[in-house]
C-alpha cells in the first residue's frame, strides 16, 4: 500500500458503531419521554418477529489496562458484585414494566469492564433474573467477554449451562514488553487454557481480540501473536487498531509516550502483515478489522448479507431494538438512542428513585435513518445502493463527487445507483463512510474527537 495513500486518508474519523455518532447527537431536543415512545414503538414492531437484544455492562476490573477506553471501575473488592447485579435487575424490571408485554430476547452480550470479575453465582443470578420477566427467542445467541487471567472453567461451564455459546477473550499482544506497557500481563498459557476449556465444554464460537498499533509493538510481535493465535484456531478474530485518544480517556491512556506508538505506514504495516498471516490460515475478512473461519456464524452472516453492526460491534443476528443495561450502556430503539449515566453512584441513586438512569440521547430524523442504512451497508457489506428510491437523498450527487478521488485511488467503484468498496479500499472504509456523514460535514469538530482512521 503506497505511503502517499496512507498519508492522504489517515485522518481523525468515527468508527461508526452508530449514526449519528455520539458527538453529533442532538441532546438539547432529546427527552426521556421521547425515548419511552420510540422504545414502545420499536418493541411493538419487532418483539414477536425478531425479539430484542440486551447489552449488559459489567464495569469492574481488578487492574487498569492502559490501552482500554471502556467505562470501568478499578477495584479488588468483590463485595461490589451483589449491589450491582441487584441494580441491573431493577433497571430491567423498570423496562419490562414500561413494555408491558413479555420481551423475547434474541441476543445477550455481557461486556465490560471484566464480566468474569463476577462470581458464577452472581452471573447465574443475573441471567435467571433477566428471564423472570422475559423468554428466549427460538434462535438466540448469548455471548460474553472473558479475561484469560481470571476466567475459570466454572465460569465457562455455568454460562454454557445458561445458554451462552460464544465467548471472546482479550489477547491484545503476546509480547512481554507490549504487555508491560499496556499493563495487561498475561502469558500465552492462560489464553490457551481458557480456549481449550471453551472448546471442550462445547462453545460454538470462540473469539480472540488482538490489537495492532500498541506502544513498542513491532512486526515480529504481530507475527508471533498471530502465529500463536493460529495454533489455537479461534473461530473469529477482532484484529483492530489501537485508538490513542488520551484527550477522551484520561490517565488510562497516558501510561506511555506518544513517540512509543507506531504511526502511519509503520502502523499500517503491522496490520498488513497480520492480515496476510490470517489469510494464509483460512481466516476471511468480515466487515472492518474482523476475521472469521468459514464455519463461524459471523462469516455466514457476511455471506448472507445479514451482518449487523451496533454499539456492541459486529453481530451475526440483527434486532431492531437493543436495550443497554448497566452504567454507561447505550440503548438503540432504531428511532432513537439513549445512554445511561456514567458514574456508578448516580446510577444507583436514579434506580432507587425508580427512574431509568438515562442522561442523554438522540432522536433520529428521517435523514438520519437513511444515512444510517448506507453507513451500515458500507460497514457490513462493503457496498451500498440507492436503487430503491427510499434510500435516495438529495446530497448523493455531492457525495459521489467527493468519492471520485477515492475512485481514482482504487478504493471504490462508482456505478449508476451504487458504490462498492474494493479490496484495496477496505482499510479505508471509515473514510468512505465519512463521505456520507452529513452531520460531520456540516459541523467539523473544533477539538479532537476521534482516533485516526488508519
Amino acid at each position: 500500500m503506497k505511503n502517499s495513500i496512507l498519508q492522504k486518508y489517515n485522518v481523525p474519523g468515527p468508527r461508526y458503531t452508530s449514526y449519528p455518532t455520539v458527538p453529533y447527537w442532538n441532546e438539547a431536543d432529546f427527552t426521556y419521554q421521547m425515548w419511552i415512545e420510540t422504545l414502545k414503538k420499536s418493541f411493538a414492531e419487532s418483539n414477536t418477529t425478531e425479539g430484542l437484544s440486551l447489552y449488559i455492562h459489567l464495569p469492574f476490573c481488578e487492574s487498569m489496562c492502559t490501552f482500554c477506553g471502556c467505562n470501568k471501575r478499578i477495584t479488588r473488592n468483590h463485595e461490589v458484585e451483589n449491589p450491582y447485579i441487584e441494580a441491573v435487575l431493577k433497571e430491567w424490571a423498570i423496562y419490562c414494566n414500561i413494555l408491558e408485554d413479555k420481551p423475547i430476547i434474541k441476543e445477550i452480550h455481557l461486556g465490560g469492564g471484566t464480566p468474569t470479575f463476577f462470581s458464577t453465582k452472581n452471573l447465574e443470578d443475573l441471567i435467571n433474573g433477566i428471564f423472570c420477566y422475559a423468554e428466549r427467542a427460538k434462535e438466540y445467541e448469548f455471548s460474553f467477554e472473558g479475561h484469560p487471567n481470571n476466567t475459570t472453567r466454572a465460569h465457562l461451564q455455568k454460562l454454557y449451562e445458561l445458554g451462552f455459546r460464544r465467548v471472546s477473550f482479550g489477547v491484545q499482544d503476546y509480547s512481554e514488553k507490549v504487555q508491560k506497557a499496556i499493563h495487561r500481563e498475561q502469558p500465552f498459557h492462560n489464553v490457551a487454557k481458557v480456549t481449550f476449556w471453551a472448546k471442550e465444554i462445547g462453545y460454538t464460537s470462540i473469539g480472540h481480540d488482538i490489537i495492532f498499533g500498541l506502544p513498542f509493538q513491532e512486526i515480529d510481535d504481530v507475527i508471533n501473536t498471530i502465529e500463536k493465535t493460529n495454533s489455537l484456531q479461534p473461530d473469529r478474530l477482532a484484529f483492530y487498531s489501537y485508538a490513542h485518544v488520551p484527550w477522551i480517556k484520561g490517565n488510562g491512556q497516558r501510561g506511555f509516550n506518544d513517540e512509543d506508538i507506531p504511526k502511519d505506514e509503520v502502523k499500517r504495516m503491522l496490520y498488513e502483515v497480520g492480515k496476510d498471516l490470517l489469510f494464509e490460515n483460512e481466516y476471511y475478512e468480515i466487515g472492518m478489522d474482523h476475521f472469521a473461519l468459514k464455519t463461524d456464524s459471523l462469516y455466514k452472516s457476511f455471506e448472507n448479507k445479514t451482518l449487523h453492526r451496533n454499539f456492541m460491534g459486529y453481530s451475526s443476528s440483527k434486532t431492531q431494538l437493543m436495550i443497554g443495561l448497566g452504567v454507561s450502556s447505550i440503548s438503540d430503539s432504531w428511532y432513537s438512542f439513549a445512554q445511561n449515566v456514567k458514574e456508578l453512584e448516580e446510577y444507583y441513586k436514579l434506580l432507587k428513585e425508580d427512574k431509568l438512569p438515562i442522561f442523554r440521547g438522540h432522536l433520529l430524523t428521517e435523514e438520519d435513518l437513511i444515512i444510517r442504512k448506507h453507513i451500515l451497508n458500507l460497514m457490513c457489506q462493503f457496498e451500498t445502493s440507492w436503487k430503491d428510491k427510499s434510500n435516495y437523498f438529495k446530497e448523493i450527487p455531492d457525495i459521489l463527487i467527493q468519492l471520485k478521488e477515492m475512485e481514482k485511488d482504487g478504493l471504490v467503484i462508482i456505478k449508476k445507483d451504487r458504490i462498492e468498496v474494493t479490496n484495496a479500499g477496505k482499510p479505508f472504509v471509515r473514510n468512505i463512510c465519512m463521505a456520507f456523514d452529513l452531520r460531520l460535514k456540516r459541523k467539523a469538530p473544533e477539538t479532537k474527537l476521534f482516533s485516526m482512521t488508519i
